[in-house]
């Protein structure tokens, strides 16, 4: 199995899981944070799509041009988008081969070089950063009354399915 390959596999499970939790947000509870210098849900929602419109250009140029937020208009939308951009992701995923794999790539913050490496490792640092803010999504749901879905494992919540 190619490296692209392996994290396509990844990210065919975890596009699920995604949508669960971003499906789980309240609209009315959008604004929710944890503390007042946290993003609210709808700004790690913001920054959730944003990383993945990230990887989409990592995947077609090889540059990042960051996205710290990309607005929506529902948490039904957000959810749509989401999908859609884990599926564009994955597709590419599939066709990206061991040597663009490796290609040299930059991440830029408006004009500003953040990162430069090989595209895999900004690709699995972007995903795992979207993992942990995902993470913190979910702390945000019980609060706004909503309920945590099944995530690795069965919540209180949710037992998922095969747990």
């Amino acid at each position: 199995m190619s490296t692209p390959a392996f994290l396509q596999g990844i990210l065919g499970h975890e596009r699920g899981l995604f949508c669960n939790v971003v499906g789980a947000v309240l609209e009315e509870g959008r604004g929710q944070r944890a503390d007042p210098k946290a993003r609210s849900a709808e700004e790690i929602i913001e920054h959730l799509i944003g990383h993945n419109q990230d990887l989409i250009e990592l995947l077609d140029d090889g540059v990042i041009h960051h996205r710290m937020q990309v607005p929506f208009e529902t948490i039904e939308g957000a959810v749509a988008t989401l999908d859609q951009t884990f599926g564009e992701i994955i597709d590419r995923l599939g066709r990206t081969d061991e040597e663009s794999w490796m290609s040299p790539a930059k991440f830029l913050f408006g004009e500003q070089l953040i990162m430069e490496g090989p595209r895999m490792q900004l690709a699995w640092g972007l995903f795992l950063d979207s993992v942990h803010h995902r993470g913190q999504l979910s702390t945000y749901l019980r609060p706004m009354g909503s309920k945590v879905p099944a995530i690795y494992g069965p919540s209180a919540d949710d037992q998922g399915e095969g747990h």
